[in-house]
């Protein structure tokens, strides 16, 4: 979703940025993949690493051993990685090591919260990257604080904003998403509308304690408002290993499997509420104006809740059924656009990164 948008601008910027795509394979599932990449209108990588599932700790490394060649074989002027992942990271590292100028798209943000795999890929990176751009200004205070230069950041706006105005347009209906999966759309017709849920983060739902209260909660929203989840392949695997299928029985809650971006798309924008623990839900329901509440305790993207549609319920029952409560009362947050989420984030990362490249290598004809 952050890389599609800035490829079509890498290519349509005058002079055109030549780009190599290198797919780490972090994210190995094919049939997901392949859907996705045909979404996004992405073209398919020039490299495909197929690194696959494993611990963090040796998914980076594997990461780091298979991209170490790529910078050798194609010496590229710099890397560009985005968000938050292993990959990130771990190419980052490599980058590092190999003196290769990294350029980090969605810096500065922060949870806080270390306990979190991703906090610990955002910070080591912003720390290596040369050319930061950034979603949203609160990033810059997180930069400056950990001793970023402030020539080294540069605020853009929002890439996966850029993806989701792109293609609202070609978003599959949600009636359409239902039919596909085998389920009557009648669930759409509610007069309360209808939630989306999505649960996938392991500190909701690889414990029991966790987990189990979230989906008696759950429960309990559905009586109020139909609910369509979308259920992570280890969510799903851990609600079978706990036994709490039955919680879902409901014809009140619609159990779909992983979607599509464009599926996924059609459901949030007729959507009444969204529950999620997602990061990137966070600013899709923003963008969208629909009302969001993050089971998480913090957020690394603080400007949701202070001015989009976010709020943060974490796991509390009470908090939750609250924000239900408001949110069908007609209390809920409507929220604003934030600044830079217009759609053109990736034409001005192009345009920065265009010059600062030229600029790089005037300053290296000089030095020779």
């Amino acid at each position: 979703m952050k890389m599609a948008p800035i490829l079509r601008a890498f290519a349509a910027h005058l002079p055109a940025i030549p780009t190599l795509l290198v797919h780490t394979g972090q994210h190995y599932d094919r049939d997901m993949n392949d859907r996705l990449f045909a979404d996004l209108r992405l073209p398919h990588p020039d490299l495909n690493l197929e690194v696959g599932s494993a611990t963090h700790a040796v998914q980076t490394a594997e990461v780091m051993r298979r991209f170490e060649p790529v910078l050798d074989t194609h010496k590229p002027s710099c890397v560009l990685v985005v968000g938050d992942v292993n990959s990130t990271l771990a190419c980052a590292l490599v980058c590092a090591k190999k003196d290769v100028p990294v350029v980090h798209v969605e810096a500065g943000l922060r949870s806080y919260d270390r306990a979190m795999p991703e906090e610990i890929n955002r910070v080591l990176t912003d720390q290596i990257a040369d050319r930061l751009y950034t979603t949203e200004r609160s990033a810059h205070l997180n930069l400056m604080r950990e001793g970023v230069a402030e020539e080294r950041v540069h605020f853009v706006g929002n890439v996966m904003i850029d993806s989701l105005l792109s293609n609202r347009e070609h978003a599959h209906p949600a009636a359409q998403v239902l039919l596909m999966a085998g389920v009557a759309p009648e669930v759409l017709d509610e007069p309360c509308g209808y939630g989306v849920v999505t649960l996938h983060r392991p500190s909701n739902v690889d414990r029991l304690d966790r987990l189990e209260p979230l989906l008696s909660v759950l429960r309990e929203v559905s009586e109020r408002i139909p609910l369509v989840f979308a259920l992570h392949p280890r969510t799903r695997a851990n609600i079978e290993r706990f036994a709490l299928l039955d919680l879902l029985a409901s014809d009140r809650i619609v159990l779909l499997p992983p979607q599509g971006y464009l599926e996924m798309l059609g459901l949030l924008t007729r959507a009444r509420l969204v529950l999620s623990d997602s990061g990137g839900l966070q600013e899709e329901t923003t963008a969208l104006g629909v009302p969001c509440l993050t089971m998480r305790e913090n957020t690394e993207r603080p400007i949701t809740v202070d001015q989009g549609t976010n709020t943060l319920v974490g796991r509390d029952p009470h908090a939750i059924r609250k924000g239900v409560d408001e949110i069908l009362s007609g209390a809920g947050k409507t929220g604003r656009i934030p600044e830079f989420w217009d759609g053109r984030a990736a034409e001005r990362i192009a345009a920065d990164l265009s010059q600062w490249l030229l600029a790089r290598h005037a300053q290296r004809c000089q030095a020779i």
